[in-house]
């Protein structure tokens, strides 16, 4: 994970995870998508219930981002950020 976070593009992950992430950034980055962003996310191995799955978690956290910044929310701790991940990934959210 420290290397994703490092730099995702260079990363020890699979191919499909790079091209989920990449659409994710382009989403984030851009504010839209197009088919060819599509398409480069399918050429790395991404199904469409994977780019919809990105995009529903990237969705949430953005409005998480944002209603805790309006609200001025506490940033967690080190352990309360492990408590999340591991929740996320016991429901499924693992790449």
């Amino acid at each position: 994970m420290d290397k994703v976070l490092e730099d995702w593009r260079t990363a020890p992950v699979r191919d499909e995870v790079k091209g989920a992430l990449g659409f994710i950034e382009t989403l984030v980055k851009d504010g839209t998508v197009g088919v060819d962003d599509v398409k480069a996310a399918y050429a790395k191995g991404v199904t469409r219930d994977m780019l919809v799955r990105a995009v529903q978690v990237c969705a949430a956290f953005s409005m998480i981002v944002r209603l805790a910044d309006t609200f001025n929310f506490d940033i967690s701790t080190p352990e309360e950020f492990d408590a999340g991940a591991r929740a996320l990934l016991k429901r499924g959210y693992g790449l």
